[in-house]
């Protein structure tokens, strides 16, 4: 069966320590591996704004000896102008592998369910698993580790930013609590899937109200907009619940003294985050942004190496 990576917990706790070990290491080479060489084509499709995702792709294919098909969504109406198993199946005749950044996660799993090679996730509406694998891999190079690591996320916790790092940190062994105000709590499907993966790593997932209560004592602090792409209009009627979860100095003052700081970007200062936050000596945004290249590259590698699910998830 074709390996795709469409929510964070399709990797193990193994699967995404060898993932991010390999991510380190083409960071460190970056020509460390080409398994596109060919040159085999990445069809890399985006239906939402994209900056950091567009542009860490089309890098890192061709890093990889590949060449970076871009596909306007807006050209393509993938599921209007034509159905997404048919854009699958005529896509997956053509490339080496399929990136994605859409709206909901149907849509990605059904394009997974008939290209016959592997998809990979750019975002979606839940979920964001590409962003957290560089997330993780910079968290391991400033706190040293991830399991065992205290995480907390602040702000819109239904968001695909929240879903995936209760997942993928529960996955990495961490100590994962979103906070957001009421209203805006994550799915209890996810939820409960992350307990369920904590359960066996030794890690944990809650939801903490308090925003105080939330940050105290913990290693990583991370944030992102209070209104996620396509809820535009919901902008003024945010404005006033999230005030209480805008990451700045005194807010951050309660977690640790050498507490790292994220932020997926793009970022509205004054807003979820202080500009002497995001531009000030605890946050790492910029290597995390870097690090989308890094834990993207490995990730299409370790796919095209490991066609076959290995039954090892918990």
């Amino acid at each position: 069966m074709t390996r795709h990576f469409l929510r964070d917990d399709d990797l193990s706790p193994s699967e995404q320590h060898e993932v991010l070990e390999l991510a380190s290491r083409l960071k460190a080479d970056r020509g460390h591996k080409q398994p596109f060489g060919g040159a085999k084509a990445v069809a890399l499709i985006f239906d939402k704004p994209t900056l950091r995702t567009q542009v860490s792709f089309t890098a890192g294919v061709a890093e990889l000896g590949g060449m970076p098909m871009v596909v306007d969504g807006k050209l393509a109406q993938i599921g209007t102008r034509e159905s997404v198993e048919d854009t699958a199946r005529v896509l997956g005749r053509q490339v080496a592998a399929i990136v994605w950044r859409t709206y909901g996660q149907d849509r990605i799993e059904t394009m997974a369910g008939h290209a016959g090679v592997p998809v990979v996730n750019a975002l979606t509406d839940e979920f964001h698993p590409c962003q957290l694998l560089a997330d993780l891999l910079t968290v391991r190079e400033h706190r040293g580790t991830l399991a065992g690591q205290r995480l907390t996320f602040l702000g819109d916790a239904a968001c695909n930013m929240a879903h995936s790092y209760l997942l993928a940190g529960a996955t990495a062994g961490m100590h994962v609590v979103v906070s957001g105000p009421e209203g805006y709590r994550p799915d209890p499907a996810v939820l409960a899937r992350a307990e369920e993966i904590a359960a066996s790593t030794g890690g944990s997932a809650r939801v903490v109200e308090d925003p105080v209560e939330a940050v105290t004592g913990v290693d990583v602090v991370s944030t992102d907009t209070w209104v996620s792409m396509g809820k535009e209009d919901e902008a003024a009627e945010r404005e006033a619940p999230f005030r209480p979860y805008s990451l700045d100095n005194a807010l951050l003052s309660h977690a640790k003294d050498d507490a790292v700081v994220l932020h997926c970007l793009p970022a509205y200062r004054g807003k979820e985050i202080a500009a002497d936050v995001i531009d000030g000596p605890q946050s790492v945004v910029f290597d995390e942004a870097e690090n989308r290249l890094h834990a993207q590259k490995a990730l299409l590698a370790w796919l095209l190496e490991h066609p076959e699910n290995r039954g090892d998830r918990p």
